[in-house]
């Protein structure tokens, strides 16, 4: 038996948290951490431990003692197995507290800093079906279920779906996803029924082979709808065929793409995007702004909620006409684009030149003649030449990626002493241990964590940074 295997029983221990995994946390009396499956907060359990971790033991419930009025029954059939949505069995307002709980927790204790006022979480309007892109991939080895392998019937092998967690060769056959609205599940099971009534050989991730490989899909507040599949072998009449059953069933599609990917990855951004049928673009609006989104485009996956995270980005950063901002790890520019018409200018930065190239596009297309761009590694564009070129920031906007802002940012930062700094933060826990960094020249004035992300741990949060050389 492993080392790190054990049977060891506990009673009655309440779990109190929710960890990322959806996994209820509970302390047993001599202060034992335990993750334990398929329970919330507020549950009271027997629990077989059965896995030692570092710091914790890993734990299966026998018998629920009490079951929390946080609890729901789950709507999608797949909950629990292809690793996405892991918090459906908590209820909504019951998710929003403990997100709540946890930005809370990493500013105070990772941070070291507690705002002068921390506003309550903004919950989104749609707990269910608010992604605008999903990814699907092919598989000859979809994942089958114990009692599937020991029925002894013989069962179709290829699928289309998500990745079975910590099983990076296996596919959850997806029938259907609560996450994205019509017509994402009528298409992605319209073309996997296609592929196998027509024996499409479907990829093989070990093998490397196969015909169909991947499936995006993309949809916009203004009913456009954009399908991509990636092929791993070039067959143009098995392309042509698919593609024109797809557009038989569904007519209105805005955009039909395809790439042959006969590389090791499924990654887009260095493949060459062919339009099929339609434009190799659909649109979004973002409050009067309009946005063209491409394949390769990054765009907040839940649109409606975004406008309600820049609307509030915008109301911290209290704009006058005579400020210029920089927008640091500008993406395609939304932020940037959504704040210019409150300030004199804006600049935004970004080391990904697809991405600058759409934000000038689009700054063009919106008629934003006071918004720049320019494509740089940050730590090495954002410098003394930048801001002699662009003039001194009195307000700065950053929304870094998860692992927050590199030191020599930071420091940066420090020496441009903007008035302002308004930080958006996907990982509250990096965004706090860069405020520690800046807390000796800045004051943490106001801090709102916005869901952007129903159903699964992750949530944004917004925090408003005014340098001590300022008064109020």
């Amino acid at each position: 038996m492993s080392r790190n295997k054990v049977n060891r029983l506990v009673n009655a221990l309440e779990i109190v948290d929710i960890n990322s995994k959806g996994q209820g946390v509970g302390k047993d009396k001599d202060g034992t951490v335990f993750f334990v499956k398929e329970t919330v907060p507020g549950d009271v359990v027997t629990v077989e431990a059965y896995k030692k971790r570092r710091g914790y033991f890993e734990a299966q419930p026998l018998e629920w003692i009490t079951q929390s009025p946080h609890r729901t029954q789950p709507p999608c059939q797949h909950f629990g197995l292809c690793g996405g949505c892991k918090w459906q069995h908590l209820k909504y307002n019951a998710q929003l507290q403990f997100k709540e709980k946890s930005v809370h927790h990493n500013l105070q204790h990772i941070g070291k800093v507690v705002p002068e006022t921390f506003l309550p979480i903004v919950g989104s309007d749609e707990a269910y079906w608010y992604r605008n892109k999903l990814e699907f991939s092919f598989s000859n080895s979809k994942w089958l279920t114990t009692e599937e392998i020991n029925s002894g019937v013989s069962i179709e092998r290829n699928g289309l779906g998500f990745h079975k967690p910590n099983m990076w060769d296996k596919v959850v056959d997806i029938e259907t996803c609560h996450l994205q609205a019509d017509p994402s599940n009528g298409i992605r099971n319209a073309i996997r029924g296609y592929a196998l009534d027509q024996n499409l050989d479907f990829f093989d991730v070990r093998a490397q082979n196969g015909f169909v490989r991947s499936l995006m899909i993309r949809t916009s507040t203004m009913g456009e709808t954009m399908v991509l599949i990636q092929f791993f072998e070039d067959l143009p009449e098995k392309r042509a065929a698919l593609f024109d059953a797809l557009l038989q069933d569904f007519p209105n599609l805005t955009s039909v793409l395809y790439c042959v990917n006969a590389k090791g990855n499924d990654s887009l951004y260095d493949q060459t995007i062919l339009c099929y049928h339609g434009r190799d673009y659909i649109e979004e609006q973002l409050g009067r702004l309009r946005f063209k989104i491409t394949a390769k485009s990054f765009y907040q996956t839940n649109p409606k909620q975004a406008e309600v995270l820049y609307s509030i980005a915008k109301t911290f950063a209290s704009l006058k006409s005579e400020d210029i901002v920089y927008d640091l790890y500008t993406g395609t520019g939304t932020i940037a684009l959504y704040i210019a018409e409150a300030c004199k200018k804006v600049i935004g930065i970004e080391s990904v030149p697809e991405a600058i190239t759409a934000a000038k596009e689009n700054a063009l297309e919106n008629g934003l003649s006071n918004a720049f761009f320019e494509v740089g590694d940050m730590k090495e564009c954002f410098n003394e030449d930048f801001i002699e070129r662009h003039g001194k920031a009195n307000v700065v906007i950053t929304d870094p990626p998860r692992n927050g802002m590199h030191p020599d940012v930071i420091d940066q930062l420090l020496k441009l002493n903007p008035e302002k700094i308004v930080y958006v933060s996907c990982n509250s826990a990096t965004q706090a241990r860069d405020l520690e960094l800046m807390k000796t020249h800045y004051i943490v004035e106001k801090s709102q964590a916005v869901d952007m992300f129903p159903q699964t741990h992750h949530v944004e949060n917004i925090v408003l940074l005014r340098s001590n050389g300022f008064a109020k």
